[in-house]
């Protein structure tokens, strides 16, 4: 009888999630269905279940064995689905993510038919078959840094972009949909080979805004769906065949490029007053970066970039010199980093020269060496269609005719490739023995092996760890070669390399003005429609050239743009533009990927406004967050966000004063916090700014009304906008109606009081005499004047009357050209002022009078009130002017010479414009 056997690889296993101990063959736990095998997430080794710390790379486990709290959660629970730096952040950062808006991408899975299944199985046999079933889908939501948000009984309900915001939240649903649709697949062939069952999962995905809700220490979430996000999402669940994944037309949009999608057509879906559109998820597609789907639709002109090209071009020079050098392009999103990257290859490839490339992708945590690998396959020629023997053949060939003595690297580096040899399997030998080997190969790659070749990493911020340390050693080679290694990346990204004499940092700056218009006329064409479009796109984009090129998308989307490209036309105004879903993504990702309190800082600054100073952001963060309040803390944090390049500094003295680098990085901050929370900030923001600026009130009067109105304050809101309207008339009279307007539509929702009535015969007064110095038409301004008249008959206003006739006679004559109406409501002026006691009132009425008597021909009569004018009320040139923008008395002196002289009384008509100069002097 034999001993017992001491190979490790045959004693049982414990399950390091519930601690069940298995047989030594089982790939998933007996008990719970967690996987046996486990990998690190940084360099992909394999390793033992119970491991705590990666044997390849130090790296502690997320995976392995937790402690015992962790162990024994339920597997339902949200948090037992999670991986552990997931978690935490989430945990850590759950403050700030409560209450707020985020775009997600909500997918629904569920078995097709469970409760007739699970009638045909014994109890516990179908409970094994869930569990296995629920590990699969959070492995697979996992995979892609998805969120299980919740167990339906039969599946599972995932987020993506939430609770921590994705950029790309649709493709990661749709890559995870496309993995959980496979791995399903082979699940059902299983069971139905083994317990005869006919097992099939349906998917529907959908993307839209949801609410965050309150935040458990299980990681639940409470959430609230805008526009029947959550719901629509189950509905497409609902709609898909076995084995199918159904997208709404909102994934579809955005993923369009990516994915193969099949139209099914609309779909009555209850709850919808009109029918959806659905669409069925088939597959990705060959494109896979945006410039790649871009390039589908056809690349934009490429323009500003001129300068970035020639450090390029100088770069490329020195390497072909023998110094080796490596650039990085740094820049934030969407401002042409692979733009630039593209056009430098194909300007290499032009010049006979080789070009090598690899991308990080944003799930790249999970898919550990994917740029190096692709890279490596790149230089070798090795592509999707070669078998495991031609890859071999390819590396073998390649290597050995540059030194023979890699003949015995090559089963590591075959299996390095996922392309181990049978015949010659890998000897057991030290992990990091194993790392040189490999490392001395990039080596020989780049020293001997790669003149005239140029290497292009892209998105170095999403690099792995291990593909980190690749490049690391990559850096170092590079130095006295023929290499160039071109590396592009968000300023988030930091590496020690970048210290190196040979490393050459291209900072990109947004477009200029000029490349803009550029870069719009190529696109736009030149009909008249679309003049100050451009001005308003750069106003909105800052500049940058994706956030363009996509605001312009989606306005062509909308109907608002019609036409072909270089030849739309613009078929209705654009009032305002909004930040399209896909800029939303982008810029909802780097402000989710912030630190608690830049992220509360960054949040508040953008209720204060584009720009903001550190006295008011103090302030409104002392009432809105008193706890978070130290000096200190805020200080750290503005100075954290500028090296982020969210803010600029943008003076020092005498008080910091920053600004949103873009506009819509703005937009997109705001739009996430909730509106109760907004109106609290908006309030703090206004008593801040009346308190800080209490000398400069009637300057800072709009920005008070904005931020009144937006925290629900309408009465002062109302009030602060007739302030503005009244400094802002003084010098710009179409920005004084749009104040008085304001004022009008305020008081519209208030309830009717005396004060309420007064403030709205004030605002028409004004917005009408302001008005018919502006052409205003003379419907617009019946109307405003009957609005007028009828609240100050309510309030028995006579003065406000006696005003509101006067000026509208002005309207009426001076823009209708209704002379007799312009008599006729100038006599009623006079009329309604002669029953006050207002001495300027009366002046401003009398002066209205003698312009509808000269434009109506009634020079006699006008000529009479002239001057029973001039020898009863008081010459006094300021006296009456609040309510005619100009001098009564001087314009009745103006008037009377008018009449004079045409009747041929020119000495007469002399002595009144000579009494009214001395008067004017």
């Amino acid at each position: 009888m034999s001993g017992p056997n001491t190979d490790s690889n045959e004693l049982p296993m414990s399950c390091a999630r519930c601690g069940h101990v298995n047989p030594a063959r089982a790939k998933f736990c007996l008990e719970c269905g967690a996987p046996m095998d486990a990998r690190c997430a940084s360099c992909g080794t394999e390793l033992p279940p119970a491991a705590k710390f990666c044997l390849e790379c130090g790296t502690a486990l997320t995976t392995g064995a937790q402690d015992v709290k962790e162990r024994d959660r339920p597997p339902h629970e949200p948090r037992a689905q999670t991986p552990k730096h997931l978690a935490d952040k989430i945990l850590r950062s759950r403050s700030a993510l409560e209450g707020e808006r985020k775009q997600v991408t909500v997918l629904f899975a569920d078995v097709k038919g469970s409760m007739e299944l699970a009638e045909q199985l014994d109890s516990e046999a179908w409970s094994e078959i869930m569990q296995r079933f629920f590990r699969i889908l959070s492995d697979g939501v996992e995979r892609f840094e998805g969120f299980v948000d919740k167990f339906t009984g039969d599946g599972i309900m995932a987020l993506f972009g939430a609770p921590i915001a994705h950029e790309d939240h649709a493709q990661r649903a749709c890559y995870a949909a496309l993995h959980l649709r496979d791995a399903l697949k082979r699940y059902a062939d299983e069971l139905r080979l083994s317990r005869g069952i006919d097992f099939s999962v349906r998917m529907g995905i959908n993307s839209g805004a949801v609410v965050v809700g309150k935040i458990g220490d299980d990681l639940r979430m409470e959430y609230t769906a805008q526009g029947h996000t959550v719901g629509l999402a189950q509905r497409m669940e609902q709609l898909a065949a076995a084995h199918a994944i159904c997208l709404s037309e909102a994934t579809a949009k955005t993923v369009a490029g990516y994915f193969k999608v099949r139209d099914l057509g609309p779909a009555k879906i209850k709850g919808a007053t009109e029918p959806v559109r659905v669409f069925e998820l088939e597959g990705v597609s060959t494109l896979r970066t945006r410039l790649e789907v871009a390039r589908a639709r056809g690349l934009t002109r490429f323009v500003g970039r001129d300068a970035e090209m020639d450090v390029l071009e100088a770069a490329l020079a020195r390497a072909r010199a023998g110094n080796g050098q490596v650039i990085g392009i740094v820049a934030e999103a969407g401002t042409g980093k692979s733009r630039l990257c593209y056009e430098f290859a194909e300007h290499c490839r032009a010049a006979g020269m080789r070009v090598i490339e690899g991308r990080c992708v944003p799930y790249g945590k999970n898919l550990p060496l994917l740029p190096i690998l692709q890279i490596f396959r790149h230089f070798y020629g090795i592509t999707e269609q070669d078998s495991d023997r031609s890859a071999r053949e390819k590396l073998a060939g390649h290597l050995l005719l540059l030194d023979e003595g890699y003949r015995e690297v090559l089963p590591v580096l075959f299996e390095f490739f996922g392309v181990p040899d049978p015949d010659r399997p890998v000897p057991r030998i030290d992990p990091e023995v194993k790392q040189r080997q490999l490392f001395g190969v990039l080596r020989t790659l780049v020293q001997h092996g790669a003149e005239d070749t140029v290497a292009l990493i892209e998105d170095l911020h999403w690099i792995d760890g291990a593909s980190a340390a690749w490049l690391h050693e990559w850096v170092d080679a590079v130095a006295g070669t023929h290499f160039v290694l071109v590396v592009n990346f968000r300023p988030e990204f930091a590496a020690t390399w970048v210290r190196k004499s040979y490393y050459q940092q291209l900072p990109l700056v947004p477009l200029s003005t000029q490349a803009v218009h550029q870069l719009l006329a190529s696109l736009l064409g030149p009909d008249p429609s679309i003049a100050g479009l451009a001005d308003a796109i750069h106003a909105r984009t800052g500049g940058n050239p994706f956030f363009t090129e996509e605001v312009v998308q989606s306005l062509i989307e909308s109907g608002t743009l019609q036409g072909s490209a270089g030849n739309y036309r613009l078929t209705a105004p654009v009032e305002t533009l909004d930040v399209p879903a896909s800029v939303h993504a982008v810029l909802a990702a780097r402000i989710d990927r912030l630190a608690e309190r830049e992220k509360q800082v960054l949040q508040t600054a953008a209720v204060i406004g584009k720009e903001f100073s550190e006295p008011v952001l103090v302030q409104v963060l002392a009432e809105v967050a008193p706890h978070d309040a130290a000096p200190a803390d805020l200080t750290a944090a503005l100075r954290s966000l500028a090296q982020a390049e969210f803010v600029y500094e943008q003076a020092l003295y005498p008080v910091a004063e920053y600004t949103f680098k873009h506009p819509l990085t703005q937009q997109v901050a705001y739009d996430t916090l909730l509106r109760e929370r907004r109106a609290r900030v908006h309030a703090a923001v206004a008593r801040a700014t009346a308190e800080i600026h209490a000398e400069k009130l009637d300057e800072k009067a709009a920005l008070l009304a904005h931020h009144c109105e937006h925290a629900g304050e309408t009465w002062q809101a109302a009030l602060w906008h007739k302030r503005a309207a009244e400094w802002a008339g003084l010098t710009n009279a179409a920005e004084g109606v749009r104040h008085w307007q304001r004022v009008r539509s305020l008081l519209r929702t208030l309830p009717q009081t005396s004060e309420t009535a007064q403030l709205g015969v004030t605002a028409c007064f004004g917005n009408l005499n302001l008005g018919w110095r502006l052409g205003m038409p003379s419907g617009e301004a019946a109307g405003i004047f009957e609005e007028g008249r009828r609240l100050a008959e309510q309030s028995g206003n006579e003065r406000a009357r006696a005003a509101l006739h006067g000026t509208y006679a002005a309207v009426l004559g001076l823009v209708g050209g209704y002379s007799d109406e312009y008599l006729r409501y100038s006599r009623e002026a006079t009329r309604l002022a002669d029953q006050t006691n207002d001495q300027g009132l009366q002046l401003a009425e009398r002066s209205f009078l003698a312009f509808g008597c000269l434009f109506a021909g009634r020079l006699v009569e006008g000529i009479e009130s002239c001057i029973a004018t001039c020898q009863r009320l008081p010459a006094d040139p300021a006296l009456g002017a609040e309510f005619t923008g100009y001098s009564p008395f001087l314009g009745i002196l103006h008037g009377q010479a008018w009449m004079l002289a045409l009747l041929g009384r020119l000495g007469e008509a002399t002595a009144a414009c000579e009494r009214a100069e001395h008067l004017a002097r």
